[in-house]
């Protein structure tokens, strides 16, 4: 920063001497911001000398090159300056610099004393700084794990809907003063998949995998931390962050397990990461993995407390009420019988068919229901054997069922969803009306239709006194207009004498419709 002395400030308000100069370094110890004590110190170097222009320069924690440079006035040509090193306990802290007077002596015996003294005091006075920079610093680091802690607990809450790693790479780029956060997670097929970006151009970077055989992502998923001074030119280590300057890569471990990994790359030509930054990031990167392992738990928790709810429910729906409108029907049935009135025995059967469907509905709830709806839809195969479970209970036996073909992969949801419904139909008939002592189920993905197309055939077979002579049908025209939908059919055949019944339901394998 370069600036002109302040026309209304004389530079009678430092007399030259000793008074002076006690003046000045009682004035430097007032402020302790880094930049305004380095303008300050800047200012009073020129006063006291009566230079045109002064410089202090701060070197960074590794000693390496000036972190802070600041200047005060304009130089001439520069050939008259003085130099002095900023010390604290025998450390270099930076350099001060004058040049060229305003009257155009050469820099005295006096003034080179005068800024030596100075230079300790300013030493002092940057000592103070530092420690009062490092001290926000790690406040609002701290103040950074708080925040993601609490947003990640009170996720859901006041309908806050962020994503919790999004909410990671924000506070870490704002903290960190990055030019993006970044949050990294294992991929499926081995590696570090980005899947949160902060920063101005985010979607570029998401879904990238970076190989686990990469140097780095084999430091982070072993828990180390990586740190680049210039990921540009580390072009055999730098190939998550290959077009920036400085580097963090820190992994997200809480309690010897590796969530993922964060990283904050700044702009090429930034200043590098100082050694405080980097342990506080490392902080900041444990306590996230930390609060995302106590949200991840805490989502568990209010998970299993739905499902177990939805059970309580589902067992309430199938062990009671469905019961009840079994027992009902079972009345209704036998009253129809013992009715001579054709009207009320019509009036009765149409009861009865709402009855099932009233009975069917619950059953769909009751699956829906013990459904978990984070899991992957349950395969055709499980879907099956849970129809035969939950039949078993009314029928007093388990129905045998049989595969044939990769039913899970052959047939699409659509045919499997109403083959799904046919199957419950089927069983429903048989409980009401066959009175079988055994019923096998075949699930056959390898059929075909009178055409030729690739069909999957359920056949549903009982040992029961059959269809009974004028019976309610309503249930066999629900599985003819199910098939039909999808290009099949539906047929019910009869045993010899009517002794038993099967049910043949089939549909082409891919095709769809409700």
């Amino acid at each position: 920063m370069t600036s002109e002395p302040p026309a209304a400030e004389p530079a009678a308000e430092f007399s030259a001497g000793v008074p002076g100069l006690l003046e000045a370094m009682r004035a430097i110890g007032t402020d302790l911001e880094l930049r305004s004590t380095l303008d300050r110190i800047c200012l009073i170097a020129a006063e006291l000398s009566g230079a045109r222009y002064t410089a202090i320069g701060v070197m960074d924690e590794a000693g390496d090159d000036y972190r802070e440079f600041v200047t005060y006035g304009r130089a001439g040509d520069l050939l008259e300056r003085i130099g002095v090193p900023i010390r604290v306990r025998g450390r270099i802290f930076g350099h001060l610099y004058l040049a060229d007077r305003r009257d155009g002596a050469e820099f005295s015996s006096q003034d080179l004393h005068m800024m030596r003294v100075l230079a300790t005091a300013a030493g002092m006075a940057i000592g103070n700084a530092r420690l009062y920079e490092a001290a926000r610093q790690r406040e609002r680091w701290i103040d950074g794990s708080v925040a993601v802690t609490t947003a990640l607990l009170s996720r859901g809450e006041a309908g806050d809907a962020a994503d919790p790693l999004t909410v990671v790479a924000e506070q870490a780029r704002r903290l960190a003063e990055a030019d993006a956060g970044i949050v990294l997670l294992p991929a499926e097929g081995g590696g570090l998949e980005i899947v949160a970006v902060c920063a101005d151009t985010p979607g570029s970077r998401l879904g990238a995998v970076f190989p686990e055989d990469s140097p780095i992502v084999s430091a982070l998923l072993d828990g180390e931390s990586v740190f680049l001074d210039d990921a540009a030119t580390e072009s055999s280590r730098s190939d998550l962050a290959d077009s920036y300057g400085p580097v963090m890569l820190l992994p997200l471990e809480s309690g010897g397990r590796v969530l993922g990994a964060l990283a904050t790359p700044r702009a090429r030509g930034a200043r590098r990461f100082t050694e405080t930054e980097r342990i506080l990031a490392a902080q900041f990167a444990s306590q996230a993995a930390l609060a995302l392992m106590m949200a991840e738990a805490q989502r568990d928790r209010e998970r299993l407390a739905v499902l177990e709810d939805r059970d309580r429910i589902a067992r309430d729906l199938h062990d009671v009420v469905i019961q009840r409108l079994f027992a009902t029907g079972m009345m209704l049935e036998g009253g129809r019988k013992d009715e001579e009135s054709a009207e009320v025995r019509t009036g009765i059967g149409r009861a009865i068919d709402e009855l099932d469907v009233t009975i069917q509905e619950i059953r769909t709830a009751v699956f829906a229901l013990q459904q978990d709806t984070s899991e992957e839809p349950a395969g055709l195969r499980t879907r099956v054997l849970r129809e035969i479970k939950t039949a078993a209970v009314p029928l007093g036996f388990v129905p045998a069922v049989r595969f044939v073909g990769d039913v899970d992969s052959a047939v699409g949801e659509p045919a499997g969803r109403n083959l799904i419904a046919a199957l419950r139909e089927a069983l429903s008939n048989a409980f009401r009306h066959a009175h079988a002592g055994r019923i096998e189920v075949t699930v056959d993905a390898t059929a075909a239709l009178p055409d030729g197309t690739p069909a999957v055939r359920l056949t549903v077979a009982d040992d029961g006194v059959g269809v009974p002579e004028g019976g309610r049908r309503s249930g066999l025209r629900n599985l003819t207009r199910r098939a039909e939908a999808l290009g099949g059919s539906s047929s019910v055949e009869t045993g010899v004498d009517g002794a038993g019944t099967t049910v043949l339901w089939q549909a082409p394998l891919g095709t769809g419709a409700d």
